[in-house]
Formats: structure tokens, C-alpha cells, sequence
């Protein structure tokens, strides 16, 4: 019996993912990748001085290092890109399901949703926070998001190895996931009528999803539908818009300060 065309699609897309790799660089995020049972580590190359500092999680990753000449750099990401001596090619972290992480996972009962934030800097500052804040996950869509990438992990400055980083077919139904597990859904939009304060408070204890929009843009038509409230962050003065990384951080704050 021939394959549904949309089944074989599915499968090769998942042997496509299942071959991607991404080149991390700089002597923190390879420090922290070569310290990381659960990555999968392919290759490291590295100077003499970035060996030395690296020695300890090269020994405890068992990887065998390149040399490199610290004027020949031979890794392939970009020239400019401030790597230290060091590049390691890895695979894709597996945090595993949406429902196990967010029902169950490490951390508080709060999740980060991102909106098409294609920004690898952005989500990494993103992570940062979440990790700070102790959420149990980022939460992007599959496409149209910054997937893992060198410059994501330099920004998130360790974090893309222990801040679970789920990237989703569809936000929508990610969304409606949560809520079928007690989880009260924030959209973070500078017209709403409603505090992020007042719609913390009116959580009253359950889980939270905080839900932030690409800049400019901001949230998509079917995602504010999504929420169950949109909620602003209060501001003085004649300009009223945060960074969207900057935002994810003071929400972060605000639906942990009570806990």
C-alpha cells in the first residue's frame, strides 16, 4: 500500500532533523555543550590556548579535538563571529513533549511562548531569563523562529544546555495544550487594558504562559485569540515600547515575584 504523500513528507522531514547539526563557538557555550551528557557532540576544534582553558570538559566529554591554528581558523561559521579558539558541531538538544515538560518538568509551573521572534540574540537573552527565573520551558513555533544557532547559544551564555527550548508545529495548538493543562495564557500587548500585574494576580496560583510577539509586529491575529488575556506592561513617559527580550524578563519577574 503506497504512503499518503503527507506521511512521507513527515518522515522525511524527520530524518532531515534527525541529520541537522549546529556549529556552537566561543569558550562558554562549548564549555557547557562539552559538559552536557544529553548533547550529542561530533566534532571540537580548538587552539592550543583555547584547549588549555577547555581542558577539563574536553576530558569529561571524551571527544577527541582538532587542532587549529589560532590565524587559520578552520571551523565553518562565520569570520566574524567571536568564537575563542573554540567550535564544537553538535545535534540538536531532544527536550522531548510539550506535555511532559510543562506538566511535569523541572522548574515553576511557567512557560515562555514566542511569536515568530526570529532574533537568535533575542531568544538567547530570552533563555537567560527563563533559566534565571526558573520557567520549565521556551516555547517557539517550528518555523518562522531562531532555531539553535551558534550566536543564540553565545547570547543565552550557557543556558540553550539547561533551559528546555521547544520548538513546535503549531503555536496555536501548543497553546490550547497548556490551557487543557490549567495553564492561564498572558499576551503581552502594550494596547491591552489589563496589568501583566492584575493578570498575574487573577491566575490566582495556576500555571502561567507568557505569550510575547516579534517586535514590531507583535503577537499574530490567532494568537491573541489564543490567549486568554492580553496584558501590558505599565510605563512612564513618552515612549512605551520594550525590547522583546527585555519584556520576557520583566514578565518573568512579575509572574514569579508572589511565588
Amino acid at each position: 500500500m503506497k504512503k499518503p504523500a503527507w506521511v512521507i513528507d513527515k518522515e522525511r522531514a524527520k530524518a532531515a532533523a534527525a541529520q541537522e547539526t549546529v556549529w556552537l563557538f566561543g569558550l562558554h557555550a562549548v564549555r557547557d555543550a562539552l559538559m552536557n551528557p544529553a548533547r550529542d557532540k561530533l566534532r571540537l576544534l580548538v587552539t592550543k590556548n583555547a584547549a588549555d582553558k577547555l581542558a577539563e570538559a574536553i576530558a569529561a566529554s571524551g571527544l577527541e579535538p582538532e587542532m587549529q591554528d589560532a590565524r587559520k581558523f578552520q571551523a565553518p561559521i562565520d569570520p566574524d563571529s567571536v568564537h575563542q579558539g573554540a567550535a564544537l558541531e553538535v545535534r540538536p538538544l531532544d527536550w522531548g513533549r510539550l506535555e511532559d515538560v510543562a506538566a511535569g518538568g523541572e522548574g515553576k509551573p511557567l512557560v515562555v511562548l514566542l511569536d515568530r521572534v526570529t532574533d537568535p540574540h533575542n531568544v538567547g537573552a530570552i533563555l537567560r531569563s527563563a533559566e534565571v527565573f526558573g520557567a520549565r520551558a521556551v516555547i517557539a513555533p517550528r518555523h518562522h523562529s531562531a532555531p539553535e544557532t551558534g550566536a543564540l547559544a553565545k547570547t543565552a551564555s550557557g543556558a540553550l544546555e539547561r533551559q528546555p527550548y521547544l520548538r513546535v508545529t503549531n503555536l496555536s495548538e501548543a497553546m490550547v495544550a497548556l490551557r487543557d493543562m490549567g495553564y492561564v495564557l498572558l499576551g503581552l500587548d502594550g494596547q491591552a487594558d489589563r496589568t501583566l500585574a492584575k493578570g498575574v494576580a487573577e491566575a490566582n496560583g495556576r500555571p502561567i504562559g507568557l505569550v510575547l510577539g516579534a517586535e514590531g509586529p507583535g503577537l499574530r491575529e490567532k494568537t491573541r485569540e489564543t490567549c486568554d488575556a492580553l496584558v501590558r506592561i505599565p510605563y512612564g513617559g513618552g515612549f512605551g515600547s520594550l525590547n522583546v527580550s527585555n519584556a520576557a524578563a520583566v514578565s518573568l519577574y512579575e509572574a514569579t515575584r508572589g511565588g
